[in-house]
């Protein structure tokens, strides 16, 4: 690739005391998120069998190939699985919100999260797809006069998932990686290259107060403490040498100098960059936009701020978008009332449509918010400088303490004006199927990218999917390390209203026509969307693992028809 990078790989070859083979063989094993511990100490394998607790699980004919079955060994619950005619065992909760794994859908050797769509290798539990971080312990399996048997070392008998042995920095190497942004694709990104035995300097800049954090929960969750939020601790990024610069962000970029410039009026040298500065909410452009009380959702800070400026206030959203839904659903019970504007006739009517919109609002309204829907927001009125009414286009003037705008999101791209890095109209990042921009060395990821989608013929598109954020973190870190590869992921998405969550994969810009099984107003069903004959998206509510095997049919370049839709027989979709 670049001669920064070979020059690298040169040094940490001929580097005795950097050596990467050395080194890779001394790495410590991180398990769980704790302290980096030493190497597993010889011992014969008498003292090893009293180290662990073996469990007799099943026969050997219980499992046919393709089934998984939850067993338990020493009050530890394991996933059994056996394919080609072998069984393995490992984890049996998914590592990112412990959903059982068994409920989920085994497609070849993986299985994916019947919640979220994350996927674990079933012989070796390593994470293959996300969102999440961390791998499953993998535990011995024996089969013996037709029973199967796993054991587990007993140090091992509380733990749930397993991190990545990764390495750390090694002093004298100039190498310097910078990932501009603190999110799932910069993390993820940090973590993969040194998993890969990256050694060089890891440098990550976010404008953020805190560290890598989990995003999604800010509008489902809002009044969460900040450690409860936090993805990796402090000691992580420590052990992983992994610098983490809160609280300053990128103003301009120079790839001919490779350098940028930060809002502390710094510059900071780098030899491979990623940009994955994501999206910020959209502002609104009325009048009053700039009173007190108007609120835009962005930080871990303003979702504790709404929390408390709502409780029993009222509250007036506008935009019933995934957020502004969200946002309402958490309000419902917390607010004195809560009041939902949209500019459609239902939400969610351009994603998932207007059955499936009417249901959700139909929902809510039952736990007290109120719609005004086809309409919009013509002035925002205040007094002292506080918000005290929100006028609509139709006329009605609803009372309000409190307003949150969820009215869709810009690309973080300001910054890059100048740098020659190529943009689209909407400002997003264009890169190309390695997570490369135009400009060498320099890499994008996330929310702020437009990159060609594979299942959609490599239409070029901009997702913001907590998952796919996180794929093209882990493919711009292995292009980085010149190992060549390409961002495949199926995009995998979930939103929860009252408790309640809607699944969806795929990518259904441009559908035709929607086929349901099951009720919507029933609230419990699985919609197909349909374009040119073909299955591009699928939701579900109270329908698992439906959308996760369809995600991973999709995975395997299956063209799943309009005809398989429409029949009364689902058998092929193996639930």
């Amino acid at each position: 690739m670049r001669s920064g990078m070979n020059a690298l790989l040169l040094r940490v070859k001929t580097s005795t005391r950097a050596g990467l083979a050395v080194r890779c063989a001394q790495l410590s094993h991180l398990s769980g998120v704790g302290s980096l511990s030493g190497g597993k100490p010889v011992m014969n394998q008498h003292q090893e069998e009293q180290e662990e607790v073996t469990g007799l699980v099943c026969q050997e004919a219980d499992l046919k190939d393709g089934q998984m079955k939850e067993v338990t060994v020493e009050d530890q619950k394991v996933l059994l699985v056996r394919t080609s005619g072998q069984y393995s065992a490992v984890g049996s909760q998914c590592t990112h919100y412990n959903a059982p794994l068994v409920k989920g859908a085994l497609v070849g050797g993986r299985v994916r999260c019947p919640f979220h769509g994350a996927c674990f290798n079933v012989k070796t539990g390593d994470i293959e797809e996300y969102p999440g971080l961390d791998c499953l312990p993998s535990y011995k399996v024996k089969v013996e006069d037709g029973k199967v048997y796993v054991s587990i070392n007993k140090k091992s008998l509380k733990v749930t998932r397993r991190v990545k042995e990764m390495c750390s920095v090694v002093p004298g190497i100039k190498h310097t990686i910078l990932l501009i942004g603190g999110g799932p694709a910069s993390l993820v990104c940090a973590e993969t290259l040194r998993q890969h035995c990256y050694q060089g300097r890891i440098v990550m800049v976010t404008k953020d107060t805190l560290p890598p954090f989990d995003k999604p929960k800010l509008s489902k969750a809002m009044n969460l403490d900040s450690d409860d939020i936090l993805l990796r601790s402090s000691d992580f990024f420590q052990q992983c040498g992994i610098e983490v610069w809160t609280k300053k962000e990128a103003v301009s970029v120079n790839p001919s100098e490779k350098v940028v410039k930060l809002s502390d009026g710094s510059l900071q040298h780098y030899d491979q960059l990623l940009i994955s500065t994501g999206c910020r909410a959209r502002p609104l452009s009325c009048p009053g936009w700039d009173l007190m009380g108007v609120k835009l959702l962005q930080s871990h800070e303003d979702a504790k701020e709404i929390h408390r400026s709502c409780l029993g206030q009222k509250a007036v959203i506008i935009g019933a978008s995934f957020i502004g839904m969200e946002v309402a659903s958490y309000l419902s019970d917390k607010a004195a009332s809560v009041a939902m504007v949209g500019t459609t006739e239902y939400p969610y009517e351009r994603s998932l449509g207007s059955d499936i919109g009417k249901m959700t609002m139909k929902m809510l309204e039952e736990h007290n918010v109120k719609f005004y829907m086809s309409d919009s927001v013509t002035e925002i009125r205040g007094e002292n400088g506080k918000v005290k009414a929100v006028v609509l286009k139709s006329g009605a003037v609803l009372e309000a303490d409190a307003v949150i705008a969820g009215i869709g999101v810009l690309p973080n791209s300001d910054f890059l004006v100048g740098s020659q890095v190529e943009l689209d109209s909407r400002k997003a990042v264009i890169v190309d199927k390695f997570m490369r921009t135009n400009m060498p060395d320099v890499f994008s990821a996330g929310d702020v990218t437009s990159f060609p989608l594979t299942i959609r013929g490599d239409q070029r598109v901009n997702i913001g999917h907590w998952q796919m954020s996180q794929a093209h973190g882990r493919v711009a870190a292995l292009n980085m390390l010149q190992k060549p590869t390409k961002i495949e992921s199926v995009p995998f998405f979930w939103t929860v209203l009252l408790g309640k969550s809607i699944r969806y994969t795929g990518y259904g810009n441009g559908y035709t026509e929607i086929i349901f099984k099951g009720k919507v107003e029933e609230r419990k069903f699985l919609a197909f969307y349909i374009k040119d004959e073909v299955v591009v998206a699928a939701a579900s509510l109270m329908f698992d693992p439906a959308v996760s095997r369809l995600a991973e049919m999709m995975a395997t370049g299956q063209i799943i028809t309009k005809a398989q839709a429409q029949a009364d027989d689902l058998s092929w979709l193996q639930m």
